[in-house]
């Protein structure tokens, strides 16, 4: 439900909106380097239509030793792939986001170095630029980053429980947030967007909802209800907005993917119906026996009544999302769900 405010007292039409499953992209690779994902946490797509892939790259004990960022297309050809793990110039050790200016340029936070990584489209590290701490411009767990028409970035500045303001070489611009529960407080937020008004969508991760603001930091509403019912929210961990006002939000606690009207009404929600990608049946063609396993497993089995969550049973179901940590959408009407634990994206066209 979005919140009663006087600022929306009056809301456009709902148009349709159908989600039609396209494809699904992607395979486990824990190697540093080679074609596949490990744990993404995001994407973005340039106007060559490539797609670059941001690997978190966990493993046990080690923070983000599999960094990087993948490139494909949406073909399935794996083009190549840049950054490696570490606190040196174009490394990182904890990825959070990935974004992409007007200029082609990306930008990546890094929310263990309290830093933001700036890269051309060729993987060519540009600079860098953060300060840890709490003061104005200063961050804290920077998670993520958005551009508005100036390219100017909004930064998610996690820890400190509000949202930033930069130039796109780092310089501050302005602030605001603060911890808490209230009307434009924030804990522990996650994802952000802009809509084609300029205005700010935070995807508030603890507090179970998302907030909208102006521009310039004014609260002006919030999908408030937290849960596991239609329309309901747990951890939502990104946000995204499409041109006729609809809000799209990667669910994460829930492990499904919401959409809103603009004034807040629910749509539809989706749980994932991902199908073999091309590198997966690579694989299977290659090793038949592991093919002969999979076709005799139950990949969507019914599971006892201690097990009747949200996160068992998408553990178990292999065709729904299981932690959908982003949703990206781009011009030719394509929706991208990430799935930072089943290495992967999916694919869906809106209608």
């Amino acid at each position: 439900m979005l919140g009663e405010v006087p600022q929306l007292t009056t809301q456009p039409a709902i148009k349709p909106l159908t989600l039609e499953y396209v494809k699904t992209i992607g395979i486990t690779n824990n190697q540093p380097i080679g074609r596949g994902f490990h744990h993404p946490v995001g994407l973005v797509v340039s106007k060559d239509r490539r797609i670059f892939v941001l690997n978190r790259g966990l493993i046990e004990g080690g923070r983000g030793r599999l960094a990087r960022v993948g490139v494909c297309n949406f073909d399935e050809e794996y083009l190549d792939e840049f950054g490696s793990f570490g606190s040196g110039d174009g490394q990182f050790e904890f990825a959070t986001a990935i974004a992409i200016d007007s200029r082609e340029r990306i930008y990546i936070s890094d929310e263990y170095l309290h830093r933001i990584s700036v890269f051309d489209t060729e993987g060519q590290f540009l600079s860098k630029w953060g300060t840890f701490g709490s003061g104005d411009g200063e961050i804290d767990g920077p998670s993520g980053l958005a551009f508005d028409s100036d390219d100017n970035v909004y930064l998610v500045d996690q820890n400190n429980h509000r949202v930033q303001k930069f130039t796109s070489d780092g310089r501050f611009l302005m602030t605001w947030g603060e911890e808490g529960s209230g009307e434009g407080q924030l804990n522990m937020p996650w994802g952000i967007t802009l809509d084609s008004d300029g205005n700010v969508y935070v995807a508030d991760w603890r507090n179970d909802r998302i907030q909208k603001f102006t521009s310039e930091g004014a609260f002006l509403a919030f999908f408030r209800e937290s849960g596991e019912a239609d329309g309901q929210l747990h951890r939502p961990s990104d946000v995204a907005v499409d041109g006729d006002g609809n809000v799209y939000v990667a669910d994460w606690g829930n492990e499904r993917v919401q959409v809103f009207g603009p004034g807040g009404e629910f749509l539809l929600k989706l749980r994932g119906e991902a199908t073999v990608s091309k590198w997966a049946a690579d694989f299977f063609e290659a090793n038949p026996d592991e093919k002969r396993e999979r076709d005799v497993s139950n990949l969507l089995p019914d599971l006892p009544s201690h097990l009747q969550t949200p996160y068992h049973i998408s553990s178990q179901s292999e065709p729904y999302f299981w932690g959908p940590v982003a949703v990206v959408l781009d011009d030719p009407d394509h929706l991208y769900v990430v799935e930072h634990s089943r290495h992967r994206f999916q694919v869906y066209r809106r209608r």
